[in-house]
């Protein structure tokens, strides 16, 4: 019998027999040509060996880099597309959150810091590729002093974009430059939120009277995203035992785009005079609020005539994920308000009359469920329920899955006659 042959012994043999300098030069042409082999080289020749901390740093560097080169081309691509496969992305979004973790260590070299930063930033300022967040991650990774964010300051205001130039701001702050972040700051004094950021900044410098100048100029020229702004303020109305002015801002804060929940943490915050002078002007800005959050007011409030007629506006949900409460309301409101919910109920049948997938049918049979349970059981009108349900039936008569979805999840289908 012939010797069984055992893997891998004549390519043991063979790097065993090699001189030193022959194997150098193989594993340096791999590693030119693979760089995810040149990766796995420095993190093993590392283990395997005792070596100085500037040679670490600088295997660090060249493995960090090694990285970029594994994941460049996905990551040009997609640049140059604006996104791509799922699987792309993970692969890329992968590789980037290993650069970032081999950064955060921080022991990689200045040099190739400030390399990666010249092949991550021209991607950063495009932000066509659908890795901002990560791309800014490893852009703040590799700044290890005040020196390497300053330096990713001006090149983020160099980009001369609005998001770039806020981050530059950030960090100008972050250093405490304060000539550049109020040079900036002053660029832009829009949203509610900017004159918060001035106002904060002035407030944390001590500067409190300007800080609340800031801050009441916000309130009156601000074009929106307010929250934070009425909120500092509202602190200060606060602490200072103005109650009225608080109270005014906590109002301003649960009008501007009204929810349920907003409308009753402010119930909560009022005392019973005060809610009795507000709660008016809050029903008076109800209709701004959307259609599911209404519906929870009205019936909070016991408006349930204003609810039902909120539902009748509308169609019955495709799905309970698209409209959950409004289906909860509606059996609510079947024994007050019995013909208005059929009315509801219908307006998610649609056309009883035409082909559909089995799913469908099965969503449609269940609703019918519900058209019968307020003809039969609610409004004792059995006689209404079999005419309509016998005229679908019929309708229907050559459509098996139709009949089975319809036979399993309506009361009493098959006693209608025809077929079941």
């Amino acid at each position: 019998m012939a010797k069984e042959r055992k893997e891998g012994n004549a390519l043991a043999e063979l790097l065993e027999a090699a001189p030193h300098k022959v194997l150098s030069k193989l594993i340096t042409e791999l590693t030119v040509m693979f760089p995810d082999v040149r990766r796995e080289c420095f993190d093993f020749l590392k283990s395997q060996s005792t070596v100085s901390k500037a040679l670490i740093k600088r295997s660090e560097g060249e493995a960090v880099l090694a990285l970029w080169s594994e994941l460049a081309p996905d990551l040009d691509e997609l640049d140059m597309y604006g996104g791509g496969d799922y699987g792309t992305e993970d692969h890329v979004a992968e590789l980037l959150d290993q650069i970032r973790e081999r950064l955060e260590s921080k022991e990689v070299d200045a040099d190739y810091r400030r390399e990666l930063l010249d092949l991550v930033l021209p991607l950063i300022k495009s932000g066509n590729a659908g890795m901002d967040d990560m791309l800014d991650d490893v852009a703040y990774a590799a700044c290890y002093n005040d020196s390497d964010l300053r330096g990713l300051a001006q090149a983020f205001e160099a980009m001369n974009k609005e998001w770039r130039t806020a981050r530059a701001r950030d960090i100008y702050r972050r250093l405490g430059d304060r000539d550049k972040y109020l040079e900036l700051r002053a660029g832009r004094m829009e949203y509610g939120t900017d004159y918060h950021d001035l106002a904060a900044f002035y407030w944390e410098s001590g500067e409190k009277e300007k800080a609340m100048q800031v801050a009441e100029e916000g309130l009156e020229k601000a074009k929106g995203r307010m929250d934070e702004l009425r909120g500092f303020v509202a602190g200060r109305a606060r602490e200072a035992g103005d109650r009225e002015k608080y109270m005014a801002l906590q109002l301003d804060q649960t009008t501007d785009d009204l929810t349920w929940g907003k409308y009753k943490d402010f119930e909560q915050l009022c005392s019973a005079a005060e809610w009795r002078l507000f709660e008016p002007k809050i029903v008076l800005q109800l209709k701004q609020a959307g259609r599911s959050e209404r519906l929870k007011i009205h019936m909070h409030r016991n408006e349930y005539d204003q609810a039902v007629a909120l539902l009748s506006k509308g169609r019955y949900p495709m799905s309970a994920w698209d409209g959950g409460y409004e289906v909860q309301v509606a059996k609510e409101l079947e024994k007050d308000f019995p013909e208005e919910i059929l009315k509801y109920y219908l307006s998610g049948l649609g056309n009883l009359n035409r082909n559909d997938q089995r799913k469908e049918y099965a969503r449609k049979a269940k609703l019918m469920a519900k058209v019968r349970h307020v003809l039969v059981e609610v409004l004792d009108d059995k006689p209404r329920w079999e005419k309509f349900a016998r005229k679908v039936k019929k309708d229907n008569f050559r459509r098996s899955a139709f009949q089975q979805e319809f036979a399993d999840s309506v009361p009493g289908w098959r006693e209608l006659g025809g077929p079941a």
